[in-house]
């Protein structure tokens, strides 16, 4: 079980976790295990990103078809593949945002990360906007983060991660995960988070009104309409108020999912 302090010790001998990338090892083998049972299934590839030393990949290949696992960090990498010997296991010493996802094309996979915080976004408006055939993700971000996907309007965590993990899926916090529970302990808790998809994909209309939402997003403080003028005319804005009814001193933080749509679809009727 590589899930425990000791072992975690042992295996990093003179290796320190390393700040830049985010390392805290968990080190509670009944965490570990409820992880990777909200995130598997024994029918289904898995891809883990950033899987450290192992705990989670060992879980992962217990109740999963396969698993393909990407590290950036070459000591991470090296240990292991020394340590977890598994014909179903493939390792990758890449960085998951330069990874060409076209690979696992026209195959369902489920995805499972501790992921840490500084690339916790861009990891996933990576995988919302892949072609990926996704069953369902879960992962493990600080619980600030996991508080803004299901961020309602008018709130401060509300955003374009909101509004794109809201049109894609069923949003659920799994559980929650004490800082206690790694090695080195963060400075805060975690909780687990599972995304379950919810329609059937459009990925052009998709592309499109992503790209819009976060353009509408850019400048927080400005309203919607000033927001706009960065990248439509006088007269489209004009329109879009006009058709929708939408009041132009309004904020994009106080637009739901419906009235971003709304906005998109008369754009698109130009």
């Amino acid at each position: 079980m590589i899930s425990n302090i000791n072992h975690v010790k042992k295996v990093l001998g003179d290796l320190k976790a390393k700040k830049k990338f985010g390392q805290n090892f968990l080190i509670d083998s009944n965490v570990v295990e409820n992880i990777a049972k909200i995130a598997c299934s024994e029918s289904t590839k898995t891809i883990e990103i950033g899987p450290g030393l192992g705990a989670l990949t060992e879980m992962l290949l217990k109740y999963s078809k396969s698993v393909d696992c990407y590290e950036i960090d070459r000591d991470m990498y090296e240990i292991l593949n020394n340590t977890l010997k598994d014909e179903r296991l493939s390792t990758y010493l890449e960085d998951f945002l330069d990874t060409d996802l076209d690979k696992y094309k026209g195959e369902p996979v489920r995805v499972c990360s501790n992921l840490p915080y500084y690339v916790t976004t861009p990891i996933l408006f990576k995988l919302f906007e892949s072609d990926l055939d996704i069953e369902k993700i879960a992962v493990m971000v600080q619980k600030e983060v996991a508080d803004r996907f299901k961020a309602k309007v008018n709130s401060e965590d509300y955003g374009a991660l909101s509004i794109e993990v809201q049109y894609l899926f069923e949003v659920k916090q799994e559980m929650f995960v004490s800082k206690t529970v790694f090695y080195p302990s963060p400075n805060v808790d975690s909780a687990v988070v599972s995304f379950t998809p919810i329609r059937e994909r459009d990925r052009e209309f998709e592309h499109g009104f992503f790209e819009f939402v976060k353009k509408c997003f850019a400048k927080r403080r400005k309203t919607l309409n000033n927001n706009l003028k960065d990248f439509m005319t006088n007269e489209e804005i004009e329109r879009i108020f006009k058709e929708t009814g939408i009041a132009e001193t309004i904020r994009a933080q106080q637009l739901t999912l419906e009235d971003f749509i709304r906005i998109y679809e008369v754009i698109n009727a130009r």
